[in-house]
């Protein structure tokens, strides 16, 4: 932890027991810097950090005053982090759920079985037999440019404008994603983020050396708006990474409304958007989600999203709607990765010209809201009394709140043992606030077998609850 973070904590602390209360000044960061020791930048770091989370509040020529009061202070939802490391348990749970003998509810993608294999087989062979010697060129970035159309033209018919130009092919969403962060950040740069959020921010973020500020998402409410203006307003941000639909892994999604005010803050405070739109596609009501990029006037934003999640996991390609730094991304990619696989891109366009695609997202939905129903009922009886399924419309996760004396960490090593795979609130935050929660994927077909290891593992639960 950080001198800065630790300092923050104490003065946290004090607060709560009514050692300073709501009005009072805290001592100048000179007095505070002499009386434990810490220079004035940590001072100054833990004082900042105490009005992001809505604690104190800077008066101009008054030094900082305590806004909480005493026993009452509001549960945290902002905390600014100097390093993001999370790569090795990430990788462990990643390792765990590839074993083929395991019951993987803690797999990201939806269950293989659900992708439709024969046709996708039948336009990777069309495409092996129109493939020519100058295919890897015509798809250098930002791509083919017949899939780059396909793509314009489904958002088109959602109602979003997204010209073909500013869409850039990527080997799947990840790459994207951390593409369009490297476009509008440098090293040491404060970036926000959900807390908890999908493990691969966290990794962008370590990899490019980024801060993060985590807003936390509530399984009931939501992002807390006021949280992101907060972080907005007291840090220099330069990007904001939210998934505003079926949000991994609580499953919340914004309102259009809330979409609105979030485009206004960015808006506002000039901070760019990077969305993770992964689940766009697995929605139960009759239209579309928009995404937040719809409401914004400018295009400070990069939306991103994939075939991944929707259409089969294995051909990683994904894209990126970047706006006005298309040509930077571009860029980027070439001396990364190069291009993404000409063959699959022939593939996809071949595939996404019929109406098979339309056929298969109608049948995956159907299938996904039967399973997802099936196994939250099944998940609300044999839980009861020791956790909440926190159940959304649209995708496919669930989010499981224990009590919180529980360490999912426990019931983690415990369901390995019963051949089963969870993610862990561990794998989704920085911070311990998660660590008696865990994310479930409910696309997963239920028999007899399956339902008997979860039987033994709600009663494991009960008997360290």
């Amino acid at each position: 932890m950080a001198k800065y973070e630790l300092l923050a904590r104490q003065i946290k602390e004090q607060i709560e027991r009514g050692v300073w209360i709501e009005n009072e000044k805290l001592p100048s960061l000179r007095k505070q810097a002499e009386q434990t020791g810490f220079s004035l930048m940590t001072v100054l770091h833990a004082y900042q950090m105490l009005e992001s989370q809505g604690l104190v509040s800077s008066q101009e020529r008054s030094g900082f005053l305590v806004t909480a009061k005493a026993n009452g202070v509001s549960k945290e939802r902002v905390q600014a982090t100097d390093a993001v490391s999370v790569n090795d348990f990430v990788y462990e749970v990643l390792q765990a759920s590839r074993d083929p003998h395991m019951f993987s509810l803690g797999f990201a993608y939806p269950d293989p079985g659900l992708y439709p294999r024969q046709h996708l087989n039948k336009s990777i062979a069309a495409a092996a037999q129109r493939i020519s010697l100058t295919s890897a060129m015509d798809n250098l970035p930002p791509g083919n440019l017949e899939l780059r159309k396909i793509i314009a033209k489904r958002y088109a018919a959602k109602g979003i404008n997204i010209s073909p130009d500013e869409i850039i092919i990527t080997a799947g969403a990840l790459e994207a994603l951390n593409l369009s962060l490297q476009a509008c950040t440098m090293p040491g740069d404060w970036v926000v983020i959900e807390s908890p959020v999908f493990y691969g921010t966290l990794q962008a973020l370590q990899r490019l050396g980024l801060k993060a500020i985590t807003v936390t998402v509530s399984a009931e409410n939501g992002l807390d708006l006021a949280a992101v203006e907060r972080a907005f307003k007291n840090h220099d941000v330069k990007a904001c990474w939210l998934m505003s639909n079926f949000q991994n892994p609580v499953g919340y999604s914004l309102s259009d409304i809330e979409k609105q005010k979030v485009a206004a803050l960015l808006s506002k405070y000039e901070v760019a958007l990077i969305e993770d739109d992964v689940y766009a596609e697995l929605y139960t009501e009759k239209r579309a989600p928009l995404p937040i990029k719809h409401f914004m006037e400018e295009s400070n934003s990069m939306l991103c999203s994939s075939f991944s999640k929707s259409l089969v996991a294995g051909y990683r390609i994904g894209w990126v709607a970047a706006g006005k730094r298309a040509l930077d991304i571009q860029k980027q990619q070439i001396m990364s990765t190069l291009a993404t696989s000409a063959p699959i891109q022939l593939a996809l366009v071949d595939y996404l010209s019929t109406k098979n695609y339309e056929l298969h997202l109608k049948q995956l939905r159907k299938k996904l809201v039967s399973r997802k129903r099936a196994m939250t009922a099944f998940l609300n009886d044999i839980f009861e009394g020791v956790a909440t399924i926190h159940a959304h419309k649209g995708g496919y996760f669930l989010w499981v709140e224990c009590q919180h004396s529980i360490d999912t960490m426990v019931i983690y090593k415990e369901a390995l043992r019963l051949h089963i795979t969870i993610a862990p609130g561990k794998l989704f935050s920085l911070t311990d606030e998660f660590n008696h929660c865990f994310r479930l994927n409910a696309s997963f077909e239920l028999n007899d077998a399956k339902c008997n290891q979860l039987r033994k593992l709600a009663l494991f639960i009960k008997s360290i609850s």
